[in-house]
């Protein structure tokens, strides 16, 4: 029944950005914290970005903080990670979560999600 669907990836050049769309379905979206989380064969899973269910509160990885916005539009079940100034680091496939709960968890740990997106793959040359 849940249904997350990313969008916006692609290949950029150093410093450029990107906006990640996550159009989400078959569940109650303004009652759960989302997330972005990102996955690189060499590193694995790692959690990029969160929000709250309200909105109003964020959290970021701090090698994204001040670069990677998360933000989120209930009334139209929507998602966004705003991605600018990327580096080579930030290449990775990028999935869209939802959490279990109305609040956010910082550490990677695929128990706190109970749905991810297909992924969208995001390519960031030198």
């Amino acid at each position: 029944e849940v249904q997350l669907v990313e969008s916006g990836g692609g290949s950029v050049q150093s410093g450029g950005s990107l906006t990640l769309s996550c159009a989400a379905s078959g569940f109650a979206f303004s009652n759960y914290a989302m997330g972005w989380a990102r996955q690189v064969p060499a590193k694995g899973l790692e959690w990029v970005s969160a929000i709250n269910s309200a909105g109003d509160s964020t959290s970021e990885l701090d090698s994204v903080k001040g670069r990677f916005t998360i933000s989120r539009d209930n009334a139209k079940n929507t998602l966004y990670l705003r991605m600018n100034s990327l580096k080579p680091e930030d290449t990775a496939v990028y999935y869209c979560t939802k959490f279990k709960t109305t609040w956010y968890y910082t550490n990677t740990y695929s128990g706190w999600y109970d749905g991810w997106g297909q992924g969208t793959q995001v390519t960031v040359s030198s």
